[in-house]
């Protein structure tokens, strides 16, 4: 029954008048490791370098494909994540995004895993909640007619799913093309929109929390250069704008800040501490904060006149020693700490304010001493997955029994917490979590408050109620 009103929804919103609606698609995979990525950002550094204003959208939960995308399209990339964004969020910052006052006149999402997987937060669930068309990427690299009965799979295993086009990757010969060309046609109902070489210039250097960011541009001018002839000379790029559209809404505005003084939050951001939801960051603006970004490898001290911290998550592990090295930062952050400052750390921030942190040659770094604990890097995952945590009592986010989401993804394992210290939520695999010491709140989970502004309200207000003693 849900997918048949699912269905209904994306028929009405083909009905829409095609004049105010612009060219929009998700790009998705057969699997991880299909390739969308890179063709997701040879496509967009394709369309941009035509000239067209390209709005990029993350599927999923992801840090690093965003930052990739506005490497090549200078825009913001949302994360569009039904599950822990929630679906109202979801549409809104879509639409924000795509018709506002600076939308795109193109929309290209990311997907994320293979097109299915994940439930509600599949790449499928938000194509069908957002009408989405699909350009599935299929890796051809050891198959030839076989990609058809792939292809086919797709297409008939949700009648909701739009896919309306493909692009083959990884193929070899003429003959290669040939004989999946000939098998597509004949069985298939999705347009051949290309095939895709291999070509090992165009991959990215990954590493174990993915791959490598886009501020650390790891495809250089000549690469991303050669990136987008490959797109032009391989894929139908006129063909891929004229497959569809998706739904248009009026998205919803933002009263103004009226709650009196902004609150000056300073933000850690630099190699080290690199993951923010760039949503977060305006929600946080709406909510009564000025944001002054810092440096904890590189500034002596924090910015003037700041209200609270927050430091979010990233690479601590590979600057290590440098982030131990910077003595004048590490003490100027305990003692804002010592002295009741406000802070909020997530996974990599978290683990930077510990005591140490032991990286996997077994080798210690003194760390912020925030909180008394020591974090050790792992070789392999130590956690990945959706949360919702539950506050246990009154708190910075609210009050005791509201539920949170975010997501939680690292390869350190706490191994040591002083007993004294306070955990604020209760996980549903019954863990305790949210580490409290004064005002100092820490912890693994990359929190996302798309469905819950208001728990920014909350913080906005307990820093407030703070200062006035």
């Amino acid at each position: 029954m849900i997918t048949q009103k699912k269905c209904a929804m994306n028929s009405e919103i083909g009905e829409s008048s095609s004049d105010s609606r612009i060219p929009t698609f998700l790009i998705g995979g057969t699997t991880s490791g299909s390739g969308k990525t890179t063709i997701t950002l040879g496509i967009l550094a394709a369309l941009a370098a035509r000239g067209l204003a390209v709005q990029p959208f993350k599927c999923g939960p992801d840090f690093i494909d965003p930052t990739l995308h506005r490497m090549v399209t200078g825009r913001i990339s949302s994360n569009l994540d039904l599950r822990m964004c929630g679906e109202g969020f979801c549409r809104n910052i879509f639409n924000q995004r795509l018709y506002g006052q600076n939308g795109g006149v193109v929309g290209v999402v990311e997907g994320v895993m293979g097109l299915f997987d994940g439930g509600l937060s599949s790449s499928a669930s938000l194509a069908e909640v957002l009408g989405l068309p699909v350009i599935l990427v299929i890796d051809a690299r050891s198959a030839a007619e076989s990609v058809a009965a792939v292809l086919k799979g797709f297409e008939v295993y949700d009648p909701c799913v739009q896919i309306k086009g493909v692009i083959f990757n990884r193929v070899g010969s003429e003959r290669h093309v040939e004989l999946i060309r000939g098998a597509v046609r004949q069985s298939c109902q999705a347009r051949i929109l290309g095939f895709f070489p291999r070509d090992s210039r165009f991959e990215i250097p990954d590493r174990h929390l993915g791959l490598h960011m886009g501020e650390e541009s790891p495809l250089d001018g000549d690469q991303l250069a050669g990136l987008v002839a490959a797109v032009e000379k391989h894929v139908d790029l006129d063909a891929l704008l004229s497959l569809g559209t998706s739904s248009i809404g009026t998205p919803a505005l933002s009263p103004p800040f009226s709650k009196g003084r902004r609150l000056r939050l300073a933000v850690a951001r630099d190699l080290a501490f690199c993951f923010y939801y760039e949503d977060n960051l305006a929600i946080l603006e709406r909510a009564g904060f000025e944001l002054f970004m810092f440096s904890p490898l590189h500034d002596q001290e924090l910015p003037e006149g700041i209200d609270a911290l927050y430091l979010g998550g990233g690479y601590p592990e590979l600057h290590a020693s440098a982030l131990s090295r910077n003595v004048a930062m590490r003490a100027a952050i305990a003692a804002w700490a010592g002295d009741g400052g406000v802070i909020y750390a997530e996974c990599g921030g978290f683990m930077y304010l510990c005591e140490e942190l032991v990286d996997l040659d077994g080798k210690a770094h003194v760390m912020a001493g925030v909180f008394p604990a020591t974090v050790r890097m792992q070789s392999r995952l130590s956690r990945l997955g959706y949360r919702q945590p539950r506050l246990r009592m009154d708190c910075l986010w609210g009050k005791k029994g509201e539920v949170l989401h975010g997501h939680e993804f690292h390869y350190s394992a706490l191994e040591r917490m002083g007993p004294e210290v306070e955990t604020l939520y209760q996980l549903e695999d019954g863990r305790r979590e949210g580490f409290k010491v004064g005002n100092a709140v820490g912890g693994y989970i990359h929190l996302h408050f798309g469905q819950t502004e208001n728990n920014v309200d909350a913080f906005y207000n307990y820093i407030m109620l703070l200062q006035k003693g």
